[in-house]
């Protein structure tokens, strides 16, 4: 896949491929879903903050939608308040 507005592999980078993806999208290398309850694969510490270091949903190209889908809900709700 070729870098676009929807797409972007930053192949320079020092930590890539920081997942195990054929087609790695870094435009959301870091994930703007952090704050919200989403579809990744995630867990909650103890300390409530939420490692998802073994999710791969917003590194896969066809997740670009449902991201925006979920910002915009966000924004929609008129709170950007940790949801997890």
């Amino acid at each position: 896949m070729e870098n676009s507005h929807r797409f972007f592999s930053n192949t320079s980078c020092r930590a890539y491929p920081c997942h195990d993806l054929q087609d790695l999208n870094c435009l959301f290398c870091y994930c703007p879903l952090y704050f919200v309850k989403c579809e990744g694969n995630y867990t909650i510490l103890e300390d409530g903050s939420k490692d998802c270091s073994d999710c791969k949903l917003p590194h896969i190209p066809e997740n670009y939608d449902y991201i925006l889908e979920q910002i915009s809900q966000t924004i929609d709700k008129g709170s950007f308040k940790q949801q997890i």
